[in-house]
């Protein structure tokens, strides 16, 4: 590489993203990069990496190219690849309107977990339908954090997670490691944890370890889940009520809307914002990479 590389900084309730916008995919970025990229003192610091490309340049994406123009290529905090990111989707679609790609109201984005619908609102809330959970069935599941330990609900928002329900939310400690889950076959490929308390009636509060992260301010798709767990715990199942269910879900960086209606479909509503831009020394991206 021997020019600089743009890059943008967002967040999505302070779950923090570097997008790099790379629309004919001619950028080799390689975990190593992803994870120099992410690193808070010596890079530039971030969640994960939003990897900007249009569907058809990206041979992952090229099936869904005919509904989606963009494809968010997106990398965890350690340069893994991961499935979906539910803040990161609503921040990729911010970026696309802040570089004029869209206007207010609906886009499609392509994700490795499928195609989600998003719509931008006029005040600025971004809306991604985030596709139906699926709740495999199987063995029960269980988190542990010392020594104590908590059932724990399996739940697949294109990316697994398990939702443990506490008392307090101090009791997930510091979730700087992942939270031991059993069985381990549960999640062959690693796994989410979200730690949840009860607010008030269909207001609930979390913390969650991301995989590949760590605990982050906030997780779209956990938030997701958590209200899936909720809902089925509560007796609010919409599949056999035939009502929505919404839940206010409180994140460490804000606040997120799950609802999840009759038809299985989930929809997360939530802010994003575009912080900063600028560009990545060529030589700093050289050294990165190897």
């Amino acid at each position: 590489m021997s020019t600089r590389i743009a890059f943008l900084k967002g967040h999505g309730t302070e779950n923090d993203f570097v997008i790099v916008p790379d629309p004919e995919n001619a950028l080799d970025l390689t975990p190593a990069t992803v994870a120099a990229l992410c690193d808070r003192r010596a890079g530039i610091g971030g969640d994960g990496v939003l990897h900007v490309v249009r569907s058809a340049a990206h041979p992952e994406a090229q099936a869904m190219a005919g509904e989606a123009e963009w494809f968010m290529d997106y990398r965890n905090g350690d340069g893994s690849v991961a499935e979906m990111c539910g803040n990161g989707v609503r921040v990729f679609v911010r970026y696309l309107q802040h570089a004029g790609h869209v206007a207010e109201g609906d886009i499609n984005v392509a994700t490795r977990a499928g195609v989600k619908r998003v719509q931008i609102a006029k005040d600025g809330d971004v809306t991604v339908g985030m596709g139906s959970a699926r709740l495999p069935e199987g063995d029960d599941v269980t988190v542990s954090v010392g020594e104590r330990s908590w059932p724990a609900r399996n739940v697949n928002m294109g990316n697994p997670h398990a939702v443990a329900f506490v008392d307090d939310l101090a009791h997930a400690g510091s979730l700087y490691s992942p939270p031991p889950v059993a069985p381990a076959s549960a999640y062959p490929d690693g796994v989410n944890v979200e730690f949840v308390v009860d607010r008030g009636h269909g207001h609930v509060a979390m913390r969650v370890h991301e995989r590949g992260a760590g605990e982050t301010r906030s997780c779209g798709t956990g938030a997701c889940a958590v209200a899936v767990a909720a809902a089925r715990r509560d007796g609010a199942d919409p599949a056999v009520t035939g009502t929505p269910a919404t839940y206010t879900v409180d994140v460490p960086g804000g606040r997120l809307v799950i609802t999840e209606r009759p038809d299985g479909e989930i929809e997360m509503t939530g802010p994003a914002v575009i912080v900063a831009e600028g560009l990545i020394e060529a030589e700093w991206l050289e050294n990165a990479a190897r």
